[in-house]
């Protein structure tokens, strides 16, 4: 109709308008582009990666040969290899431990094939990575830190502190991979919610600090323990060894960001190293030349399996160290576990699969009580890695028994890596993962957190430096604590209320509306109103008020199924196990609803954990019943909380979403939408029911107001009055009487019809009123 509205006005001492239509409704005002296909440029090893949904036989039936298997499991080692090295020299750093640093160094690599032969064995995920892990580096090296230091004090023998050292810390490790085992086996991960987000995140940008540091002392030679030790690159030739480590470090951090194929991290980690042998090559400098000047380690003997064996002897052993060291060990325990949370829901989300947290942390569990039982220590799932695997298509377990064959081979290799491989390049992957880990805690972090939770994981990080680790990540813990208690001045509560938009239907809709969408026992939409703050403390108590409202109860088949980005959202679904079990009993099994709109205009408060943990894991729990989850009246920086963390869709996608489900060209998403208004929230849900229960008839109808469809037909009508009264008749939806009738047509001078287009302002706010509007035909957006 070019866009135009016909309207009919009638002017009752004020003159009334009747409008008709618009292009547009408040669902979609805001045109879109379309959304542009990224897609990268693959190797021919490499299969890009689908953005259709493919079922699991169709991606293990991907085509891959007994070659594709070796080359992966190759690039993976090339990747994971001088990473290892370079956590050996973390783990180690105390000046004692340098006599035996090769030894130590293919420990390192032997525990990360025991991890891997784990998750080869019981991870639920053909193509798992698994090795000894960032997350729990400083705290084995802090602990190892302590027995030396402790030991050497008493006047013990470096052989004393190498023999406590690898005792205690493989039974650390054992210890928590059997704790991980029980919190999964009995779904009981919520203790890890406990630890805020930022309180974790300072402590990451720590691990980042700390490898940076630790990167810098492999690349100059020398050991660097505190700030003062930077001093070490004012002089010329330690600032000369360190240079290429920190370029070299750049370069792959820019190509892990950057690069559109996974295949380039790995080529770059081998033509770094080649190129300065070429370099070497072509000077005319011998590897004894290039050992003297530092480029590369000192020459030692040649390191077989046995004396692996021979570093313990538990005659040596110092049993006492273990209690000086279990406060140390309950913070790695939170952080380890923390971690691996945040790794397996990468690893879903990726995927694009639910993936059981508790289930795979039993693996995780697994893997590290046996590394403890060989002498090793803490891993996980490495999920780049992982993700790169996947992604090749490779889903075969193969891949991961030769990994582990090829760090077998280094482990019986009389050649020490450390001899022959450049420093600056062990160093390089050291000063890599440092420079990840602090972007990403510390700068990317900015985006996603409140400026309060930002200084919490600043003064966590700063805290950490000052007053160690343990004490740091307390202090950081009680300031979250301080900072939430001072920024909470109520409880959140969360109440049922019966509100019903604004939109005028026809009889027949209204009908439909007032038999299922307001049904008084069995309504199909209904409104709840949340008010106060929802942060980490309260998220669990508010997920299940909203829960036992909408009367939905979790099936043990979903417990199982279900997962989310963050560890903290995972973990809730423990404590929903529980209490769906007391919902079933308490009240009689009746239809779930089918739209739930939540009015949150009064809650001022939303923190990064409640955003995934509370909303985020319900959206997907209504996903799963068909139940659609809307939110109304949202403060700028809740809506923003929702949006960065991926729980609602970006703006312009929610958009486009909503106006291709009202053609019933779009289904559920798993996310939570939101609207500006309760209203207009209220509106779009009666819309969707009317048009569940009016199928078959089209859709276009539905994008306009249904006062115009009822009104055209009663305009058409033959008829002693004016259309005038059989518009009041429908609006009021009562049959008026004669009298009445006759009254109304009295009017009819003051009536009269206007056109608007569409977009054109009706009237504006705060203007003086100089007519009473009825819509026709169309929508009007407020």
């Amino acid at each position: 109709e070019d866009n135009t509205h016909h309207a009919a006005a009638a002017q009752l001492l004020l003159p009334l308008t009747i409008i008709n239509s618009m292009a547009k409704s408040s669902y979609g005002a805001i045109s879109n582009d379309e959304a542009k296909a990224s897609s990268s440029d693959g190797l021919p090893l490499l299969l890009k990666k689908e953005e259709d949904n493919t079922s699991e036989a169709d991606e293990e039936e991907r085509g891959y040969t007994f070659l594709h298997i070796i080359i992966y499991a190759i690039i993976n080692v090339i990747i994971a290899v001088p990473g290892l090295i370079g956590y050996a020299s973390v783990i180690f750093n105390h000046p004692s431990f340098q006599p035996h640093m090769a030894e130590l160094a293919k420990l390192v690599i032997f525990s990360s094939l025991v991890h891997q032969l784990a998750f080869t064995l019981f991870s639920s995920l053909s193509f798992a990575i698994g090795t000894v892990q960032d997350a729990g580096l400083i705290f084995l090296s802090a602990m190892a830190n302590t027995i030396a230091n402790v030991i050497l004090n008493d006047g013990g023998s470096i052989d004393e502190v190498i023999s406590t050292t690898l005792v205690v810390l493989p039974l650390g490790t054992a210890a928590l991979g059997l704790v991980l085992m029980l919190l999964g086996k009995f779904r009981l991960l919520d203790i890890v919610s406990y630890l805020p987000m930022p309180v974790i995140g300072g402590y990451l940008a720590f691990i980042g600090y700390f490898c940076l540091e630790a990167g810098v002392a492999l690349c100059i030679g020398k050991p660097m323990t505190t700030i003062s030790d930077w001093a070490y690159l004012l002089e010329p030739h330690s600032l000369l060894l360190a240079t290429p480590g920190l370029l070299a470090a750049l370069v792959l951090t820019i190509i892990s960001r950057k690069a559109k194929n996974d295949a380039v991290l790995p080529i770059a980690m081998v033509t770094i190293p080649a190129f300065f042998y070429l370099v070497l090559f072509l000077c005319s400098v011998t590897l004894d030349e290039a050992r003297d000047s530092g480029w590369i380690g000192e020459e030692t003997p040649p390191v077989p399996p046995r004396e692996l064996i021979h570093l313990v002897d538990f005659n040596l052993v110092h049993w006492s160290m273990i209690k000086k060291c279990m406060g140390t060990w309950v913070g790695m325990l939170f952080v380890v576990a923390f971690a691996s949370c945040l790794d397996i829901a990468a690893v879903s989300i990726d995927m694009g699969k639910p993936l059981d947290t508790n289930k795979e942390m039993v693996t995780v569990g697994a893997s590290n009580f046996m590394s403890g039982l060989c002498f090793g220590f803490t891993g996980s799932y490495i999920f780049s890695q992982t993700i790169f695997t996947y992604r090749t298509g490779c889903h075969s377990r193969l891949v991961g028994v030769f990994i582990m064959a090829a760090y077998l081979f280094v482990c019986v290799s009389p050649i020490n890596i450390l001899s022959v491989a450049p420093l600056f390049f062990l160093g390089s992957t050291l000063i890599f993962i440092g420079y990840d880990l602090l972007w990403e805690w510390l700068i990317d972090i900015r985006e996603k957190l409140f400026l309060m939770e930002y200084l919490v994981l600043l003064t966590t990080f700063v805290a950490i430096q000052i007053i160690g680790m343990d004490f740091g990540i307390l202090f950081g813990v009680v300031v979250a604590v301080i900072d939430h208690v001072a920024s909470t001045t109520r409880i959140s509560s969360l109440h049922r209320v019966i509100k019903r938009s604004r939109a005028v239907w026809s009889n027949d809709h209204w009908q439909i509306l007032q038999l299922h969408g307001y049904h008084p026992s069995n309504p199909k939409i209904i409104t709840l109103e949340l008010s106060g703050p929802v942060f980490f403390g309260s998220s669990q108590k508010v997920m299940d008020e909203i829960m036992e409202e909408i009367g939905l109860s979790v099936s043990e088949d979903e417990i199982r199924s279900l997962t989310d980005a963050s560890p903290h959202a995972s973990t809730h679904i423990s404590g929903l196990r529980r209490n769906s079990m007391k919902r079933i009993q308490a009240k009689p099994k009746i239809s779930l609803p089918r739209y739930v709109v939540i009015d949150v205009s009064e809650m001022h408060l939303l923190d990064a954990s409640a955003a995934t943990s509370c909303f985020g894991q319900l959206a997907k729990l209504c996903e799963k019943r068909g139940i659609f989850l809307f939110a109304a009246g949202l403060l700028p920086r809740v809506e923003w909380m929702l949006r960065s963390h991926e729980v609602s869709l970006k703006f312009e996608e929610e958009v486009e979403w909503k106006k291709s489900i009202l053609l019933n060209k779009e289904k559920q998403n798993g996310k939570l939408i939101l609207f500006e208004t309760l209203f207009e929230a209220l509106e779009f849900s009666e819309r969707l029911l009317i048009q569940s229960k009016s199928k078959g008839r089209g859709h276009e109808h539905l994008l306009r107001s249904d006062v115009s469809q009822m009104n055209s037909q009663l305009v058409g009508s033959d008829s002693t009055h004016h259309k005038l009264t059989y518009i009041f008749t429908n609006i009021l939806r009562e049959e008026l009487s004669e009298d009445e009738k006759t009254l109304i047509d009295g009017i009819e001078p003051f009536y009269d019809e206007t056109t608007f287009r569409a977009g054109e302002p009706i009237f504006q706010k705060d203007t003086h009123p100089d007519a009473f509007y009825i819509v026709l035909k169309g929508t009007v957006a407020v």
